[in-house]
């Protein structure tokens, strides 16, 4: 079960989500899109606290991806947008990326979407990613 203090760092999470997508609709506008930043890492902070987000942000091995991840935020809040969520995006995939493996897991054993994962094209491109299901935290 999530705490409370969890629960508000997903909705945070959730609505940095929402602004950065609306951002990137609305060609790439950069008041959404660093509002949608800043909610996302509010929200990254709240959900795990300091000290845990401290340790994943600066692991060794993930140092590029939040080497990439802020300086594509200082972008966008600079006034690069494109630039910046491009770069974002290399560092969210080299931070986040081992999460996809769970989030397929997870997203198999749904009812409506676990359907869409188990046709054969699909099922044969995910099974490729889905090799562990434990957090890798």
């Amino acid at each position: 079960m999530l705490s409370d203090q969890q629960k508000i760092g997903v909705l945070l999470m959730g609505f940095g989500i929402f602004f950065t997508f609306f951002g990137v609709i609305l060609f790439f506008d950069r008041g959404l899109l660093a509002i949608g930043n800043l909610l996302f890492l509010t929200g990254v902070c709240v959900g795990l606290g300091g000290r845990k987000t401290m340790n994943f942000f600066f692991q060794k091995r993930k140092i590029r991806g939040t080497t990439c991840f802020l300086f594509g935020i200082f972008l966008v809040i600079t006034g690069w947008a494109f630039i910046g969520i491009c770069v974002e995006a290399f560092g969210f995939i080299n931070l986040f990326g081992d999460f996809f493996p769970v989030a397929f897991a997870f997203l198999k054993r749904m009812p409506i979407i676990g359907s869409f994962f188990n046709l054969p094209g699909v099922k044969q491109l995910f099974d490729r990613y889905v090799t562990g299901s434990s957090l890798p935290l």
